[in-house]
């Protein structure tokens, strides 16, 4: 049977999909996922048309779908495309433009068609804790330093020497793995911690980890996957914010190397390239190093170039540590702004004393900044910090919008805590704020000014009668929210709540300007 060429809608396609694909290839916004069906540089738009601002795709790093990179690809295309047994001057070329932004001793290339440690093979499951944790737990081969993490970790911004104090912590444990008659192959590390919590390694850190690993017999590995390619803007790795004399043995580059496009590499020195050839191992790649996968990454270096991305990285990140730096004075919520160019993380915080992580809260902010048509995700061990990797092209007029809707969220939030946790009991008031229906699994949100009626407490938890007096919407909605409403006890959206008189169910899924 014929499949249907006309486009589907996204109940249709989320159907498919779920009858297609295994649940274990998993969404954004599961609740209620997006239709993605066309991206142009920091944007990105559904079926519908949408405009959504993309904070968080730093696969696209020059922008979706850049004309000269989709030019590149095309013409290569009609062309040739083959594997890199063949001679061809594309390879050369790339590994060539490559090499001009590394320190020279890292001078030797290997080209791949992914490049991301996600953890699909179990070799790359077992030196990955944030997967093993969840499997079969942590091999006898495997040792795990402590994140160096100045906010929340073991040392933090208030010690004298913090990266001193996170590289003995490494010393400490190759002396251990020495002493269990373990020797040391490799030292693995984001040069920024993502997945960690958008990380800021103190300076000076990674030589003095490397002058432990390597006196053990092990190399560094630098994994600039996430993070090289100008996004951290004082430099073009982010490595090289350790310092100008800091040289890994190895570079593992992938995901913005190709502005979406398969492409990933690795650069290493001659000497462990010498040792791996003395094995007599032949490494190919059926994709890898191919003149098409070649020519995309020599467009996106172009774009970099040409565009000054770089110095626009450190522009636009140094305005938007600004500007989040005035949330955090303004919202107790927010414990620490961190990061360097376009590579930024927002910690969440239920306590300043004692640093948990509000990953409830996150959650919701990233949901309704969904609603608001801003693409915001979390990570970190609490899932508590907000992450900006967006498309190096990403502007300050962007910058402007997206924390202008983040204050005003953080904002109504206070404001929707009021009358539950403020308003006396024999004085009734006005308050803007949220009230959302969770009937039939519905997730609608509605500005209102509603006036108190009563307050009282119910199995611990306060209960206000209100009466919806005025609501910020359309005439044809505002007839179904007018009413009585309970509200109960305060939840991640607002306060749950059920009708009461007129009120009905709210199904209101677009956000409120």
């Amino acid at each position: 049977m014929a499949a249907d060429p006309a486009p589907h809608g996204k109940a249709a396609t989320l159907a498919r999909r779920r009858r297609l694909l295994s649940s274990s290839c998993r969404l954004f916004f599961p609740e209620d996922p997006i239709k993605i069906v066309r991206g142009q540089g920091q944007y990105m738009y559904d079926e519908q048309g949408a405009e959504y601002i993309d904070c968080i795709n730093n696969v696209a790093h020059v922008g979706h779908c850049h004309p000269l990179v989709v030019q590149a690809a095309h013409e290569q295309n009609q062309v040739l495309n083959t594997n890199s047994r063949y001679l061809h001057d594309n390879i050369l070329d790339f590994a060539q433009k490559l090499s001009e932004t590394l320190p020279e001793e890292l001078c030797v290339f290997y080209f791949l068609n992914s490049g991301a440690y996600h953890g699909h093979l179990s070799s790359l499951i077992d030196i990955s804790p944030y997967k093993f944790r969840d499997l079969d737990g942590q091999k006898e081969w495997v040792h795990v330093a402590p994140l160096p993490d100045t906010y929340r970790g073991l040392y933090r911004e208030d010690h004298p020497n913090p990266a001193e104090a996170y590289a003995s912590e490494v010393k400490r444990v190759v002396s251990s793995a020495q002493e269990q008659g373990r020797q040391i192959a490799a030292f693995f590390a984001e040069s920024l911690p993502s997945v960690g919590g958008q990380i800021i390694p103190p300076a000076g850190y990674f030589p003095e980890v490397a002058e432990h690993i390597r006196k053990a017999g092990g190399v560094f590995v630098a994994d600039e996957i996430q993070v090289g390619f100008g996004r951290v803007g004082k430099h073009f790795w982010a490595f090289q914010l350790q310092g100008e004399d800091f040289v890994p043995d190895i570079v593992t580059m992938g995901k913005s190397i190709g502005n979406g496009h398969p492409v990933a590499c690795v650069a290493t020195t001659q000497a462990v390239a010498r040792a791996f050839e003395a094995t007599g191992v032949e490494y190919f790649n059926t994709f890898g190093g191919s003149p098409v996968s070649c020519a995309v990454g020599l467009a996106v270096l172009d774009v970099l170039e040409k565009e000054q991305l770089q110095a626009h990285a450190a522009c636009v990140g140094s305005f938007l540590m600004e500007l989040l730096r005035q949330q955090k004075a303004k919202h107790p919520i927010i414990g620490d702004i961190r990061g360097v160019g376009l590579f930024i993380g927002v910690d969440l915080i239920k306590d300043e004393a004692t640093r948990m992580p509000a990953t409830e809260e996150a959650d919701y902010l990233v949901s309704r900044l969904k609603e608001n048509y801003i693409l915001l995700s979390t990570d970190g061990p609490g899932r508590n910090v907000l992450k900006f990797k967006p498309p190096m092209c990403f502007s300050l007029d962007n910058v402007q919008h997206v924390v202008a809707k983040l204050d005003a969220i953080l904002t109504g939030k206070r404001k929707a805590r009021c009358p539950a946790d403020h308003v006396p009991r024999t004085q009734p008031s006005s308050y803007n704020g949220l009230v959302y229906s969770g009937e039939g699994g519905g997730t609608a949100e509605l500005g209102i000014l509603w006036t108190v009626q009563e307050a009282r407490s119910s199995s611990g938890e306060g209960v206000l009668l209100a009466q919806v007096t005025s609501i910020s919407v359309c005439a044809g909605e505002a007839s179904q929210a007018l009413g009585r409403w309970e509200l109960s006890h305060p939840t991640p959206k607002g306060y749950a709540c059920k009708a009461l008189g007129r009120g009905g169910p709210l199904n209101r899924q677009s956000p409120l300007s």
